[in-house]
């Protein structure tokens, strides 16, 4: 049970997040946008711990030659506007439907055919968080494609009703990440879709499964992976773009090819090879404010941020199957 002062704390989060969620969708768009750009801006200057995590792995991913980018100081307030734009945008997501989405969310399907089998079948369809990570989830709905969302919960759980209830918008079924994965298999034996964040960094247990992000180890969800062995539904990637104009291209990929003797670190790494290109080729948009890389390998361990640590079970993870 949370103390009265923590209680209190939750209640008036509630309250901002309401108030905002109830103004932002009476804004023009573009005044939204400055809004988002300018609270960007605060969310840099005020979030101290947060903007080191950032700068640690723009810098450890210059050092790598991974990221061509000289000024992560500017990569790093971008990349905290960015994110503002999209939790500005998903509560200004109400004025969205299925017949004037596509004034600001651009379609770009790279193998149609293969969609269409997807989306008639049932898919596991995966993105990172970069760019506009909850409207690429909103538009799926708007094109009569429902699906079945994992989300982690706040630690606020008033939060989390308020959150769930704007990406159900579209007509999706939010659901906690938390023993999630039997009621996804359900979903998807039913011919019916998934979907889900795949670039958080979990703990190293049986769920996880190690990749290699930006020449770094990293421990994420290896439940794309193993829901794909369990029932052969395809994993679709897609990525949401954001455009010049504050408009936004989602490029929808083709199905992960995965040959049959692929092990869940292998899809899971596969998975990750279609998006990487395109976060380095525009970076700002990547959640860089997040600690990706907590676990400090036992081996080569040189140039991780500062806030990894050893792990004993990540080194267990790390170790090949006998």
């Amino acid at each position: 049970m949370p103390s009265a002062a923590k209680q209190l704390r939750y209640r008036l989060e509630w309250l901002a997040i309401t108030s905002i969620a109830k103004i932002i969708p009476l804004l023009p768009r573009r005044i939204m946008l400055t809004m988002a750009d300018a609270l960007g801006k605060l969310g840099y200057l005020f979030d101290g711990r947060g903007r080191e995590t950032a700068l640690a792995n723009v810098r450890c991913a210059i050092s790598e030659g991974s990221l061509p980018y000289n000024d992560p100081e500017e990569l790093v307030q971008k990349s905290y506007q960015y994110f503002a734009r999209s939790m500005c945008e998903l509560f200004w997501a109400s004025r969205l439907n299925e017949e004037n989405y596509s004034r600001v969310i651009q379609v770009d399907i790279e193998d149609r055919e293969a969609y269409e089998h997807a989306t008639k079948n049932g898919a596991i369809w995966v993105t990172p968080h970069y760019g506009n990570f909850e409207w690429i989830s909103l538009m799926m709905g708007y094109r009569n494609h429902p699906f079945t969302l994992v989300a982690q919960d706040f630690k606020n759980e008033l939060l989390t009703t308020v959150f769930s209830q704007q990406r159900q918008l579209s007509g999706h079924k939010v659901i906690s990440s938390r023993r999630a994965m039997i009621r996804l298999l359900k979903v998807l034996r039913s011919g019916k879709h998934v979907a889900f964040l795949t670039d958080l960094n979990v703990k190293p247990d049986n769920a996880a499964t190690p990749i290699r992000c930006f020449s770094f180890l990293t421990c994420v969800t290896g439940l794309h992976a193993f829901l794909h062995q369990r029932t052969d539904a395809k994993i679709m990637p897609g990525i949401a773009i954001p455009c010049s104009d504050g408009t936004y291209l989602m490029k929808m990929f083709s199905p992960i090819d995965i040959p049959s003797d692929c092990t869940t670190a292998e899809i899971a790494q596969r998975c990750w090879d279609i998006f990487e290109p395109h976060i380095m080729a525009f970076p700002e948009p990547w959640l860089w404010m997040y600690k990706h890389w907590r676990y400090l390998p036992s081996k080569n361990a040189d140039n991780y941020p500062s806030y990894s640590k050893r792990s004993r079970k990540f080194d267990l993870l790390l170790k090949p199957p006998q």
